[in-house]
Formats: C-alpha cells, structure tokens, sequence
C-alpha cells in the first residue's frame, strides 16, 4: 500500500474534529476545556473517558486506551494507518498525496479503486432502471404489495436487473476490462451479465462503498438457477462472511441505542428501518459468523437474534447466539411466529423485543423442547446451567427447567450448582508501574508547554524509566508523534487535566527531578571518594531545595 505524503497527514488531522467523530461512537459532554464520556471500548457506568479537542488525543482512565484521532479510527474501523488516514480524508473531503511507491503497489490500489468505482456504477444503473425504467414497473408495483415505501427502498439502493449482457456492455464502453467486471462480479463466463432479472440488494462495507450485490427472485419469472436469492460471487472485494448486512445504516443509531437487532433478510431489515428499528441488520446467512461478530463489536455488545422459529432458524440462532456468547456479547433472542417475518406486524415485533429471552432461557427452552426424554432433558439443561455464571439470567433459566420438569426441590437443588463466576477482565494500563514523579512532570509540560524548554535543560539521564526518556525526548526535539508515544502523550495529557496539574506545580516537579538526579550524583561522588566533585554537587543540591521551598 502507497505510503501517504506527511504533509496530507498533517492537513487531514488539522481539518478533522475529533469530538464530532468520537461523539458517534459515544456521547460526550463538555467539562471545562474537555470533553467526557463513557469509553467505547469497554462497558462502564462512570463515565472516564477524556477527550482534549485542541490536540485532538483521547484516553480512557478506566481501561487504558489512549491516543490520536488517527489512531481512534484504526481502532474503532479495523483499519492500518494508511486506511484510517484514507477514511477522515474521504469524510473531511482532504485530497491526499502520495509518496511514490513500487508500480505492484500502486497497481493494487489503482485496481481496487476502479473495481470499487465499477460496482458504484453498476449500483446507479440498477437504480435507474427500477425508478426510471419501464421494465421494472412491475418490480415497483411488487415492493409496493409488500408495504416497502420508496424512502426506504431509495435509502438501501434497491434496483431492478434487465439481464441479458446490458451492464457489462455498458461498462465495456466506459473503459473496463473484461477482468475487471469478473473480478467485480458483474459478468458470468460466458461474459453475460452475473444477474438475471432480479430485485437488486448493493451490499456495502462499513465506509458505505459497494462491494457486491444480493439478487432477489420475482414471482413471475422462470429463472434457470432455482434460487430465491443469488450474491455475488466470492472475490477481491466481496467476502459474504464478513458483511453484515445495513450496517453502514444502522451504525450511528446502533451506537446510540448500544444494541443490535440481527434478522435473516434484506427486505426484513428495510421494512424494520422504515417502522423505525434503525439498528436492524441482517446475517448475510442463516447463522452469524466470527468476522461478523468482529464487526458488531465495534458498535456494541448486546444484540437480538431474531430468526425463523422453524428447525433451520432454530439451529442457526443456537450456533450464531453460542459464538456470541462466546465473543463476550450479551445475547437475546425473539422467537418469531411460523412463517411471519420481522416486519410483518411492527406493533407484534415491538412487544417481541420487550419480551426477548435472554440467551440461557431460550438456550434452556430449546433443549427442553426437543429431549427425547424428561432425564435426558434435566442431564442437558444441568450441565449448561452449571457451565453459566451466576446471575439473574441463570435464576430465570433455572424455573423454567424446574416448572418445565416438575422437579423436586431437592432435585432443583443440583441445578443450583454451579461451575463458577469467570473472574473479571482486567484491562492493562499503559505504564502501570511507571514513575509518579516523572509521570507528572511531563504531563505539566504537556499542559504547559513554555516550561518545556527547562525540561530541556534536564539530561535525560534524570528519567529512570526508558519510555519516559522517550516522551521527554520527543518534547525537548519537537519531532512528529508515532507509534507509542502517540498513546502516552494522550495519558500524560489526560492526567494533567484530571490531577490539575498547573504551571507552579509543574515548576517544583522540575526542580524534585533535579533534586534527585543531583542526591543520586552526590552518593556517587561520595562512594568514589571525590570530594571536590562532591562539594559542588552539595551546593547545586542546596540551591535547587532553595528554590523548592520558595515555591513551597
């Protein structure tokens, strides 16, 4: 991947405002010069995460985290430097330059970028011809029945395919190659086009750029291949593994609202989004799967599987709900009505999801529906219960398998026991053990940086830890923030705002440090048997304590 010029860097992290971007992964409010809120990487109630909008750094005290905008979106995208500086450039409208890089590497990027723009320009024709279009009439007429408004329909991209080999001559005229439109997944072998005469679904990354499509059958159409729907083919761009369906959408309001309604559909999740679920996204497939649930974690840790209540939705709620649980999601479940989906009464799905059972109650229910026996049932539900940790869905779990079962209280007793509370996760801090004072006298510095030209004036030496040395390095030379120090300096610039750390107090830090460099000189000079050197160092230590308790 081309490297990208310092200077576009520079101007995309001065363009860009950190508070609008964090505050849509979480809500912040001002406290002084600062911005506070809850941390989007881990669950808290008391809000311990800081945001310093003039330097564009953020830290969390409760876990850890910390760093620049830059570094937030890697985080929070799954992205490398090179496509988080991308993604704010593209949402701050910042033309990048790029240094010059190998013809491979330049031709790889070039390459995505035309598929990216080929599958765009397919989408704009599938809409055309479905709102412009004569022959998708019918296909108006037919989301119409099916009580999808155009608003909403506009808003997913839905479109018509005519078939035949119009959108690969088409582009053809506009310049791409054959391979090109394979690789996008917009021609078959036979260079026709992929689609038949479908209701087309884009199918778009997080960023909101297309990456394939989902193909719908029409009633009244014989097709050659029996399949309700067709996606793209497997390829650079598309992965049917790791999309989840509407998320581009529903993204904000997921963050907003901390949880995610997942349902099998697309139209389920148009039809959802119009009667006002706006986190509703689809599986892409009857089951969730990891890379999915990697996405979804980005957003949020609770969501609401909503599937068929036939065999099949059954199967695929236990095994998406069991890698969910095991991802550290806490999971319900809506059971839904043979043959109705998600949107087919909005009032209906209301009351599902204030009723949703959570994972241990469904998870209980279903085994106990399909034990062959009532022993084989009570064996089953004892040992999921006994691998689940206390907590009230537990209890819940618990009654029902004992009312279920009809047990005896003795017997409702084993189920009672339990494996064990898994321990608490324990984030790690950036130095947990580092020097206080060393720590706090570069947080001063950081808050007031007219001081730093005495820290300066201090050898490095003075620093006991090495990646302190390394931040007052990087203070005294003035140099561009990277890597590491990026996230120090946000934990330094936190715990200056929060411990209050002013000028006169950064000040008498300065001359403690000295103070001990100078005390661990003089016990040298002392064990050396110097007393000259040791004399001026004892006048040096008698000056600078001077100045301490004038400060006082």
């Amino acid at each position: 991947m081309a490297l990208i010029k310092q200077a576009s860097v520079e101007q995309v992290r001065d363009v860009a405002d950190i508070v609008e971007i964090v505050g849509g992964r979480t809500q912040l409010r001002r406290v002084g010069s600062r911005w506070v809120g809850r941390c989007p990487f881990h669950d808290e109630r008391t809000p311990s995460f800081s945001v310093n909008a003039e330097r564009k750094l953020y830290h969390c005290f409760g876990c850890g985290v910390g760093g620049d905008l830059i570094k937030f979106i890697q985080e929070t995208e799954s992205l490398d430097f090179v496509e988080a500086v991308e993604w704010l450039a593209e949402r701050c409208r910042v033309p990048l330059e790029y240094e010059e890089a190998s013809p491979e590497a330049e031709g790889r990027r070039a390459r995505r970028d035309r598929l990216f723009d080929v599958l765009d320009s397919a989408a704009r024709f599938f809409e055309r011809q479905l709102w412009e279009g004569q022959a998708g009439e019918r296909s108006r007429a037919y989301l119409d029945e099916r009580g999808l408004a155009p608003d909403a329909l506009r808003t997913f991209r839905l479109g018509y395919s005519p078939g035949g080999n119009v959108v690969a001559r088409k582009a053809a005229e506009r310049g791409y190659s054959r391979d090109e439109l394979a690789a996008a997944g917009l021609i078959n072998r036979r260079g026709n086009d992929y689609f038949g005469e479908r209701l087309i679904f884009p199918l778009s990354d997080t960023r909101g750029r297309v990456v394939g499509f989902g193909a719908r059958e029409l009633p009244w159409i014989d097709y050659d291949i029996n399949a309700k729907y067709v996606n793209s083919p497997e390829g650079e761009l598309f992965r049917k593994s790791s999309l989840v369906y509407g998320l581009d959408h529903a993204r904000s309001t997921i963050i907003k609202e901390d949880r995610a309604i997942i349902v099998e559909g697309y139209t389920d999740v148009i039809a959802l989004h119009q009667s006002g679920f706006g986190v509703s996204v689809a599986s892409m497939g009857t089951a969730l799967t990891e890379k999915q649930l990697t996405e979804l974690r980005r957003f949020t840790r609770r969501i609401v599987l909503c599937f068929d209540s036939d065999l099949a939705g059954q199967e695929a709620t236990l095994r998406g709900m069991e890698l969910a649980v095991g991802h550290g999601f806490d999971v319900k479940v809506v059971a839904l009505a043979p043959g109705k989906d998600p949107a087919d009464a909005p009032d209906e799905f209301l009351a599902g999801l204030e009723h949703a059972e959570s994972y241990l109650v469904y998870r209980v229910r279903l085994e106990l529906d399909r034990a062959p026996s009532r022993q084989e049932g009570f064996e089953q539900v004892r040992e999921i219960l006994a691998n689940a940790p206390d907590s009230p869905d537990r209890l819940d779990a618990m009654k029902l398998a004992a009312d279920r079962l009809d047990l005896p209280r003795e017997t409702q007793a084993t189920l009672a026991r339990s494996a064990g509370r898994p321990g608490p996760a324990t984030g790690a801090r950036v130095v947990e053990t580092a020097d206080r004072l060393e720590r706090d006298l570069l947080a001063g510095c950081i808050a007031h940086p007219e001081l730093v030209e005495t820290l300066g004036e201090i050898p490095a030496e003075a620093f006991r830890d090495g990646s302190n040395r390394a931040i007052r390095d990087h203070l005294v030379a003035g140099s561009a923030a990277e890597g590491s120090v990026v996230t120090v300096l946000a934990e330094l610039d936190a715990r200056a705002a929060r411990d209050a750390i002013d000028e006169r107090t950064t000040q008498q830090l300065l001359l403690r440090l000295e103070e001990r460099m100078l005390r661990r000189e003089l016990d040298q000079a002392v064990q050396s048997e110097a007393p000259e050197i040791a004399g001026g160092l004892r006048a040096s230590l008698g000056r600078v304590q001077d100045a301490i308790r004038e400060l006082g």
